[in-house]
């Protein structure tokens, strides 16, 4: 049996070591690290180094599979290792990054990591199995090992070495492409986040009613000879509605530029009811900078003006309130138009999400609870000739949420 400090500097079994218990002990050896500002022995100076090169290749792997990601991250993969040289591929076995010395061997490392993307299974290259022309060639194996997301094979980890291709090194090869696979996995799943995000903002975007567009461009068109300073007014209100409405620039905001574009609406709106719609607004300024998602309150406003006051003969009032909450920001829109049935809403919300009267709302409900937790979704309050009222509760800080704000250039762009 190997010593317990041989077993622990060994390159193959610190690699499982360090795939195996991951960025939490790395955390907590940083910590360690500094306080103490010394290795209590050479175990921990190794582990150490192990889950410090693996946090080293995380950053361009968790932007997918690439020539530039894979380039960037085989560097600290062969530290990881200790080897000769190591590779990636694509699953058609294309080349995207060697990192070592013997690449005269890339040959053996194609044709083999063709055949792992076919048929899932590391596979094994010996000396004997490889004849590269070179008496002096010190490479001992060649060890490919699939790169998978989701089931599916996506690539190949090459590792050319020269040590004998003992079972200690084929488990830290297969290993550490557990960990490539696993960080592509997350690059999946932000890529598909995103895609998402991007999707709902479009189908919201669609949901923009042609009515509003027609009626506003008809408000402005009867003002252009009765009142032309007027009909311009209207008619820059107009665009600068539509062009922050179809910005695309970031899928967050701040609740202050929501609330300016609202206020645009609120303007068209209220040119062609007049007297029948009435604003009431209560903004604390302290949640102005809160983060939201990219049109998470306009489609409120447009529900309770379309659905809630546009079939009452006499109008109403729009309520819209943001308020401080300690860690949170507290908002709604509430009218006291002819409200609905509470049930055909929640199907309508629940079963028909792209499409129907109320798709906004089911958009804008999904989109708050997958950026800040279920607990943060729609509460809608309504009953028949009772008006509506949607409140949401918005934490004023979560991890990973970002505005991005419409700045003057972007504006004048």
């Amino acid at each position: 049996m190997m010593p317990v400090v041989d077993l622990l500097t060994d390159p193959a079994l610190l690699a499982v070591l360090a795939v195996a218990v991951g960025g939490g002990l790395a955390g907590w050896l940083l910590y360690w690290v500094r306080t103490r500002r010394a290795f209590a022995s050479d175990a921990d100076r190794a582990t150490y180094t192990a889950l410090h090169t693996m946090a080293l290749a995380s950053p361009p792997l968790r932007n997918g599979l690439s020539a530039c990601s894979a380039a960037a991250a085989a560097p600290h993969l062969r530290a990881l290792l200790d080897t000769a040289a190591v590779a990636l591929t694509t699953d058609e076995s294309v080349l995207l990054a060697w990192d070592g010395e013997p690449n005269h061997h890339a040959e053996w490392v194609a044709q083999t990591a063709f055949e792992v993307g076919d048929n899932g299974r590391q596979r094994v290259l010996h000396q004997r199995d490889m004849d590269c022309g070179r008496s002096d060639c010190p490479v001992r194996a060649v060890i490919v090992s699939p790169l998978e997301v989701d089931g599916s094979v996506v690539g190949t980890f090459a590792v050319v070495s020269n040590r004998i291709a003992r079972p200690g090194l084929l488990r830290a090869t297969a290993e550490v492409a557990r960990y490539i696979s696993s960080q592509l996995e997350l690059a999946e799943l932000d890529e598909s986040r995103s895609r998402l995000a991007n999707a709902e903002v479009r189908a919201l975007r669609a949901q923009i009613s042609p009515h509003f567009v027609y009626n506003a461009l008809t408000t402005i068109s009867s003002f252009v000879r009765s009142d032309p300073e007027e009909a311009r007014e209207l008619l820059m209100e107009f665009a600068e509605f539509t062009r922050y409405s179809f910005r695309s620039a970031g899928e967050f905001t701040t609740l202050a530029e929501e609330l300016n574009n609202i206020d645009r609406y609120l303007i068209l709106e209220k040119a062609r009811f007049d007297e029948r719609l009435q604003i009431k607004l209560q903004i604390a300024p302290e949640v102005l900078p809160v983060v939201l998602p990219f049109l998470a309150l306009q489609p409120l406003v447009e529900n309770a003006v379309r659905h809630g006051l546009a079939a009452k003969p006499d109008g109403g009032t729009v309520s819209l309130t943001a308020e401080d909450a300690g860690s949170e920001c507290v908002i709604s829109v509430e009218d006291d138009g002819v409200g609905m049935d509470p049930g055909k809403l929640r199907d309508e919300m629940n079963d028909s999400h792209l499409s129907g009267a109320h798709v906004g709302l089911g958009n804008v409900h999904d989109r708050l609870r997958a950026a800040f937790g279920d607990e943060c979704g729609l509460v809608v309050e309504t009953g028949i000739n009772a008006g509506t009222k949607v409140s949401m509760r918005v934490p004023k800080f979560s991890r990973g949420v970002r505005a991005t704000l419409t700045s003057p250039a972007q504006a004048r762009a």
